[in-house]
């Protein structure tokens, strides 16, 4: 068989391996996929137009690396025709049958079609130094989505790299004994109080691996995500971990919409067990376990409260701190729910910019009124909730 000599190719292999941090039979690929480039740039110079070759004209052709002799070859796999139309497809049966005696029509032969001009040597290697680095890139890509998409949604130590634009690129990792590979933090999924200088580390959600041959960082880390809390929780609170405590449900908003506002976290929590209290158990003894949540959010506000089956007991429950003393579930369909509060608590139950009674809002899924006790009229808000489910039922 026909072979075309690359001198060093072994050595070439390794180097770029170890430079690019990626396996050989990664570079391999890449190095193949380029020759391959580099023989359809060949073929396209042989044609008087130098026009392109359809997309998947040489989805049949393959390039053998042989790196014991230092070279490679180009594969064809044909069809037997006893016409031949296409000759890049098919071969001839008076051609093979000479070399094949039991050959048939229809059967598929794997022919070496390496080009033994020298035109086509140095084509193929301007065409690998202009694909090669595409194609490792390329590589890069798919080994980093199949090494991370089982992560989505794990937490891992970022490194702080660099800055581009307003986005933080960090340098995460699978595991420790893999190397790493660089992370985008975007403005809106970092945290106000963070402080991301070169090489300082935080814990960072991984939120998605980006699909495609797009630019840049393919994962992208957050520190915004609620499902960080979650984590948090659980690597603290060995009851969430060994299942004796539950989180049902948690609303977050690390980026308020008014500066002047600090994040905020609601998270409900629950038990089967008789003698746990799943609030104890996530703030711990003096305040421990939820203190190091705090600590690794840079100061974030955390309520914790225990939830409810009954809805009544759950809003009451997740308008904490703010004391409550009625809740009143004006239209359970569209759960719509009035909070009675003395006149002194009403600022404290909506809290600063509203942002009090919106987490609870968001935690229980019922849309949470707060009202003035002493000047809350039962008979006026009856009727308008009578009427307003009588309107419902007609529509």
């Amino acid at each position: 068989m026909t072979i075309y000599r690359l001198p060093g190719l072994r050595a070439m292999i390794n180097e770029i391996s170890q430079e690019r941090n990626l396996p050989k039979h990664a570079v391999h690929q890449a190095l193949k996929e380029a020759l391959l480039k580099g023989y359809e740039r060949y073929r396209r110079s042989l044609r008087s137009d130098h026009s392109h070759f359809e997309e998947d004209h040489f989805a049949n052709f393959e390039v053998e690396l042989d790196t014991e002799q230092e070279g490679f070859r180009i594969l064809a796999t044909k069809t037997i025709k006893e016409t031949v139309e296409n000759p890049d497809r098919e071969i001839a049966l008076a051609d093979v049958i000479e070399v094949v005696q039991d050959a048939r029509v229809g059967d598929t032969v794997l022919l070496d079609v390496t080009p033994d001009h020298q035109e086509f040597g140095r084509m193929a290697a301007m065409q690998t130094k202009q694909v090669l680095a595409q194609k490792l890139r390329d590589q890069q890509r798919r080994l980093i989505q199949e090494e991370f998409k089982e992560l989505e949604g794990t937490v891992l130590l970022g490194r702080v790299l660099r800055f581009e634009r307003q986005s933080v690129i960090m340098a995460v990792r699978s595991d420790a004994s893999q190397p790493e590979v660089e992370a985008e933090l975007p403005k809106w999924e970092q945290l106000p109080n963070d402080n991301y200088r070169a090489n300082s580390t935080f814990k960072v959600y991984l939120k998605r691996v980006k699909e495609g041959p797009q630019r840049g960082p393919q994962l992208e880390v957050s520190r915004a995500d609620a499902g960080l809390v979650v984590y948090l929780f659980a690597n603290e609170v060995p009851e969430i971990e060994d299942e004796v405590v539950r989180i049902v449900a948690i609303a977050r908003e690390a980026n308020p919409p008014n500066h002047k506002v600090g994040p905020r976290t609601k998270i409900a929590v629950d038990t089967l067990e008789r003698d746990v209290d799943p609030v104890g158990a996530c703030i711990g003894a003096r305040g421990s376990r939820i203190q190091a949540v705090v600590n690794e959010l840079r100061g974030e506000k955390i309520d914790v409260i225990r939830w409810s089956p009954d809805p009544a007991t759950y809003i009451a429950n997740s308008l904490s701190p703010a004391p409550v003393e009625e809740v009143r579930l004006i239209n359970p369909e569209a759960r719509i729910a009035h909070v009675l509060v003395a006149p002194d608590k009403v600022s404290q139950a909506i809290g600063k910019e509203g942002q009090n009674v919106r987490l609870a809002t968001r935690l229980t899924g019922w849309k949470i009124e707060v009202r003035d006790s002493s000047q809350y009229n039962y008979e006026e808000e009856d009727r308008l909730a009578m009427a307003a489910l009588e309107e419902q039922v007609a529509s």
